[in-house]
């Protein structure tokens, strides 16, 4: 197989991620710490006079149309238009990177790769939401599930790690960053996840609340407390870490002010631990055993505290803490002889993209 050279694209609601990658290896990188839309001259400067054979475009949703690696073209573009409203703080993201990469680099294929992939064989169980079947048939309401790219990554780590084929493997996998999901995997395959129609669902976020209850939401509406708008703004960018501390989205902050005795750090910090917990032992009532529990994403990677207060606080489950706090490498950081071994892994979705291009192309 000829060596692919391949520009990966990763924006997030407030950042973007640009690598290059060839043959599994980060060659060049850019990491901007600004929106998207704030970002077009760092993207000219980083793509340069820079030579790719792709460049792989993350893409957080693609709805009902984009469920697999897809080459861009007047079909993707039009469903990305469609898709818009599903997910507003990151598909308008991807379509002006496309834009403007487009023109940047005009001689070389654009791949758009959703992060619903991962999750296209959900069983219907499981994907199925209790809503009136004129809705579902209308509207193609279900569970499309999200971080698909990191965890594809995190299941081919994990088979390294374990020496075990991934389609022999049942895994319980939490990505928790700026975003948070859950996933259960079975022989390689998600059968259950927390997130569904958008990207709100399922544990608490930095800064989205995650599963609340809809009575509540429909009651702050009809009761005349909230118009549309405020509740959409609150639900996900005030809502989280930052809503319960009242000071920041980021763990890491929040377990400082923890150790100097700020209450509310300390409670937004239980709330998250806790509702990680509720959301890995429903997606478990999708499997006949449990191999191994890992850990990934930003905080899942690097916040420590995290991982020994969800896998400490999980027994029912056969999982106890203890866990080791060294982050050099992607590992088992459970104690020798664990019942349920706890893994973590370091998200790469810049190899994951490439692979997916490469996947198509």
């Amino acid at each position: 197989m000829a060596r692919m050279r391949v520009l990966t694209v990763n924006p997030g609601s407030g950042s973007l991620r640009l690598h290059v990658v060839e043959d599994d290896e980060v060659v060049d990188s850019a990491e901007i710490g600004r929106p998207p839309a704030e970002a077009a001259d760092d993207v000219k400067s980083f793509v340069d006079g820079l030579r790719v054979d792709a460049v792989a475009h993350r893409l957080v949703h693609g709805g009902a149309d984009l469920t697999a690696p897809s080459v861009v073209d007047d079909r993707v573009r039009a469903a990305l238009a469609a898709a818009k409203t599903l997910a507003p703080e990151h598909v308008p993201n991807t379509q002006a990177l496309l834009e403007q990469l487009g023109e940047l680099l005009p001689d070389v294929p654009h791949v758009v790769c959703p992060d619903t992939a991962f999750h296209r064989g959900l069983p219907e169980i499981a994907r199925t939401y209790p809503l009136p079947a004129r809705w579902r048939a209308r509207w193609d309401l279900r569970r499309f599930g999200f971080h698909g790219l990191s965890f594809a990554w995190a299941v081919r780590r994990a088979a390294d790690l374990l020496d075990r084929p991934a389609g022999e493997l049942n895994l319980l996998v939490a990505h928790l960053s700026g975003g948070c999901s859950v996933v259960a995997v079975a022989g390689g395959r998600s059968v259950d996840t927390s997130m569904g129609f958008t990207p709100l669902e399922g544990t608490m976020m930095a800064k989205r609340s995650g599963t609340v209850d809809p009575g509540m939401l429909l009651w702050l509406l009809r009761e005349g407390h909230l118009d549309v708008e405020e509740l959409e703004d609150g639900l996900y960018h005030h809502s989280g870490l930052l809503g319960l501390s009242g000071t920041s989205d980021d763990t890491r902050d929040l377990v400082r002010d923890s150790r100097a005795g700020d209450v509310k750090a300390r409670f937004a910090m239980a709330v998250f631990e806790h509702r990680t917990r509720r959301e890995l032992a429903a997606v478990a009532a999708s499997l006949d055993r449990i191999d191994a529990l890992v850990f990934t994403g930003d905080i899942g990677w690097d916040q420590p505290e995290v991982a020994e207060a969800v896998a400490g606080g999980l027994g029912v489950l056969g999982l106890r803490g203890g866990l080791s706090r060294n982050r050099e490498r992607d590992a088992v950081i459970s104690p020798a002889g664990a019942r349920v071994p706890v893994l973590a892994v370091r998200s790469r979705e810049e190899l994951s993209l490439a692979a997916a291009a490469g996947s198509v192309l």
